[in-house]
């Protein structure tokens, strides 16, 4: 009775604690919208987004999802072995790198494959795959030329993405044939010189014209990719907008569908860039170019929404990419150990190499298993992918450096040479982590996005509260998770998903689902609406929430392998096992340090040392040679 009314206390004490927010970064913060007036809990089917209330929702985790009927992978596996003829047969990365192009003749044939409308309605042209046969070709892509694969995804992951969504009928019909079969590139158009992550600072500006008829854009484009090839874009600009209610005017992005062939639509050179230099990248110009009001995109001032849902949508395709890639690397790595010998021994035989190529392959493990996951659920129908697709793109993006980084350290001064094609897959991937959303905003993506919506839940307990009697249901079920967890009963248990070899591995991720529900409302409790400038935290309680799917992921599909009987089973298994030992540890430090006094302090004398050596221009030490 005592920790009942504990409990109880516990509650109310958050009355006051709990605060609505939101940021504007190139993520939909600002257009996330909480509904506090409802006396409803508004509750998300996403995984990740529950685990910030402490909660596990299995439907999109567990069993790992398999959506592909048999005609379906009969069609994908067709498409496998002419794909990867073509890069075997026609196309050359390091030429394309050397070039910095790709020549018209393998362009040409990535056409006739049907390569850039891999996910076009057949009527419009296109292949018509799901999301799940298309990352299964990107894998193809990844393993074998990100320049090919950048080029591709820029046209159709981006470009023309938004029409496929957003688009009216008349619009498909005018721009999707053409886009898939004629041989007409695609771009999408947002970033500034003045706005990078700020998606909603930009300042290309469309003017609707007397007669209502046309919109008159006019502004500038930087790092476009299909930049100075493409005929179609998707450009994004600031409009006016009347508010109905109140008759108040204000700027709102507004999507536009703009072709070349309008006028006055010009681009700069080719950028020379670190990697990727095959495919195109220039600056866009638009000089009062007449858009016809019939290419607004998704509505007027519907562009950051446009805008979003098109990254969204097109994040999980980086990680299977990825996962290729990683393939490539390791197949690199893994063939050198096998042969070099070194005091007497093949260097497969040491420790270091055999501990460097057991956590490349838990890494890619783990990265094809969270884009497949993704993906699947998206062919069934989820629409709330954002928090897994961000977290896939930063797992990806980073796991896919760490191991072309060691599959070079791996070859050792061959890695280092052209030769090798390590070092050009190096360069290539580093744009990973910076394009659509960098690793960094999108960390604070998904921790203000999880806190927002634990918020809501605390919100609407403390209204439950109020009136006890008539949510009797509510309290007592939160009062009973409460003490349950409070004494060491979790409430979260893995084991009829996942195989019993696995069990053990599971109460891990448990444990730390608990312990992250606790930590996001701590931090609630103690920081309010001003948790959105505790970057530092955030990015922590993100890396934990990044550790957990990682966990829960592989986890899923090393059962299903399992149950399935695969004769790699067993491989699976191992790599779960040592991913959930890694995850587990990184993941409860991360949340430990959110409160840490040692970490608080620490986290304050490095904001000191930042601005002080911002202050002075750069690195601020007396020198020892000189004083």
């Amino acid at each position: 009775m005592i920790r009942l009314i504990r409990s109880y206390k516990f509650l109310r004490l958050r009355k006051t604690s709990v605060q609505y927010f939101s940021a504007r970064t190139n993520m939909d913060l600002k257009d996330i919208k909480s509904d506090t007036k409802s006396s409803q809990l508004k509750n998300s089917s996403s995984f990740m987004m529950n685990i910030f209330r402490g909660k596990m929702l299995s439907a999109e985790v567990f069993p790992y999802p398999d959506v592909l009927v048999a005609d379906e992978k009969e069609l994908i596996l067709s498409l496998v072995d002419p794909f990867e003829k073509f890069f075997t047969e026609i196309n050359s990365a390091s030429r394309n790198d050397e070039n910095s192009s790709i020549d018209g003749t393998v362009l040409n044939k990535l056409w006739e494959l049907g390569a850039f409308g891999i996910q076009v309605p057949e009527k419009y042209g296109g292949l018509g795959l799901g999301n799940t046969q298309y990352g299964r070709l990107c894998e193809i892509l990844g393993a074998n030329d990100l320049s090919v694969g950048i080029t591709l995804g820029a046209h159709q992951s981006i470009g023309f993405k938004g029409i496929l969504l957003f688009g009216t009928q008349q619009q498909k019909e005018k721009y999707l044939s053409k886009l898939t079969t004629e041989k007409v590139y695609a771009a999408f158009a947002l970033t500034e010189p003045s706005s990078g992550s700020d998606a909603g600072s930009i300042r290309t500006r469309a003017v609707k014209s007397d007669d209502g008829n046309y919109f008159i854009l006019n502004g500038s484009k930087i790092w476009i990719s299909n930049g100075g090839v493409a005929d179609v874009m998707t450009v994004f600009a600031q409009t006016e907008q009347v508010d109905l209610a109140t008759g108040e005017k204000k700027d709102r992005v507004t999507a536009f569908i703009v072709e070349r062939s309008f006028g006055g639509v010009t681009n700069g050179p080719p950028e020379k860039k670190m990697g990727i230099k095959a495919s195109n990248t220039t600056e866009v110009y638009f000089d009062n170019v007449k858009v016809p009001i019939d290419n607004v995109l998704g509505g007027e001032g519907n562009g950051f929404k446009v805008a979003m849902t098109i990254l969204n949508n097109g994040r999980f395709g980086m990680g299977a990419t990825l996962a290729g890639t990683m393939k490539f690397c390791i197949q690199k790595a893994v063939e050198h150990a096998n042969n070099r010998v070194q005091f007497g021994k093949k260097i497969k035989e040491y420790g270091c190499i055999q501990e460097k190529i057991s956590q490349m392959n838990i890494l890619q493990y783990a990265t094809e298993s969270m884009a497949y996951t993704i993906s699947q659920n998206m062919d069934k129908g989820s629409k709330e992918y954002h928090l897994e697709a961000a977290i896939s793109k930063i797992f990806a993006s980073e796991s896919a450096w760490y191991v072309c980084d060691e599959a070079i350290q791996i070859l050792g001064g061959m890695g280092y040479m052209k030769e090798a094609e390590l070092e050009r897959v190096l360069r290539d991937l580093r744009i990973f982590r910076i394009f659509e959303g960098t690793n960094d905003i999108l960390r604070l993506f998904v921790a203000l996005t999880g806190i927002q919506y634990a918020a809501s839940n605390l919100k609407f307990l403390q209204r439950a509260f109020k009136n006890p009697a008539n949510n009797f249901g509510i309290v007592s079920t939160e009062i009973s998770r409460r003490v349950s967890t409070s004494i060491g009963l979790g409430t979260i248990d893995f084991n009829p998903h996942i195989a019993p070899e696995l069990q053990n591995y599971g109460k891990k991720a448990a444990n730390c689902i608990e312990l992250f529900g606790k930590s996001v409302e701590r931090l609630l409790v103690r920081y309010g609406k001003n948790i959105i400038n505790e970057q530092y935290i955030l990015k922590r309680l993100s890396n934990a929430a990044i550790d957990i799917y990682s966990m829960v992921v592989t986890l899923s599909r090393a059962s299903r392998a399992i149950k399935l009987n695969l004769p790699t089973a067993q491989h699976e298994l191992n790599m779960t096992k040592v991913l959930c030992i890694q995850a587990s540890n990184r993941c409860m430090d991360n949340l430990r340090n959110t409160s840490a006094e040692s970490e608080l302090e620490m986290i304050d004398v490095m904001e000191e040392i930042a601005r002080e050596v911002c202050n002075k221009g750069g690195v601020n030490t007396t020198h020892v040679i000189t004083n």
